[in-house]
């Protein structure tokens, strides 16, 4: 087959041929680019993500299948007589797959283009034609239909939990100053002065002594610029 349009629903649970070729099928792409005012610049556009493809046409279901016969004859092997249906049947089946809120999938084919995507039916309208009992014109809008998941939301503690803990952390850091990890001495330091300074103990010279591997010969004369380490 050359040429033929399918709309399927639920893994192809359910499908359908539409049984007479439209004349004419029209794919609308379209981009989402936004336009500014820049000083200095004048008229900017920005380029966004292309807008979803739309797809559109109409035909018939035909109540009388006999003055279509030559579109599926022998050189259409894929669309047999057993998907012939009765022209109120794909519009109630058509309606039916709009109101479950679902998308479909449409497949087209033809001799040089094909297209295999999920879309949703944006609208369906139908009416009898006067003078041929039964045949049903219709026009469809289609709107593709990317698939999409929420993200998992871990939540959060209840609000005791969180008013506690809050209240904890507050409570067991009342100094938010980050601690120097080292210090450069000045003029007048020595190991004693940094200990009491940074350490809260002037006694603990020698833990800065050791730490840093510092001679006793070099206590008296520490020079200045000197990096010490803090435990």
């Amino acid at each position: 087959m050359e040429y033929y349009i399918q709309l399927s629903f639920n893994n192809r649970s359910e499908y359908m041929f539409f049984p007479v070729t439209p004349e004419s099928i029209e794919f609308s792409d379209a981009g989402d680019g936004s336009t500014f005012n820049v000083t200095a610049l004048g008229e900017i556009n920005v380029i966004k993500s292309p807008k979803l493809r739309e797809v559109s046409f109409s035909g018939i279901f035909p109540a009388d299948y006999s003055p279509y016969h030559l579109n599926f004859d022998a050189s259409h092997p894929a669309v047999q007589k057993q998907f012939y249906r009765d022209p109120y049947e794909y519009v109630k089946k058509i309606i039916r797959w709009m109101q479950t809120g679902r998308p479909v999938r449409l497949f087209f084919s033809s001799a040089r283009y094909t297209i295999n995507m999920a879309v949703s039916i944006e609208s369906f309208d139908w009416k009898e034609t006067a003078g041929t009992v039964g045949d049903i014109q219709y026009d469809i809008k289609l709107k593709q239909f990317i698939f999409y998941a929420a993200k998992k939301v871990v939540p959060l503690k209840d609000s005791k939990d969180n008013a506690a803990s809050k209240t904890k952390t507050k409570a067991s850091r009342p100094n938010e100053k980050i601690q120097p990890k080292t210090v450069t001495l000045k003029a007048g330091d020595s190991l004693w002065s940094v200990a009491k300074a940074h350490l809260g103990d002037g006694s603990r010279w020698k833990e800065l002594q050791k730490l840093n591997g510092i001679k006793d010969a070099q206590l008296k004369k520490l020079p200045i610029g000197l990096v010490i380490k803090l435990p």
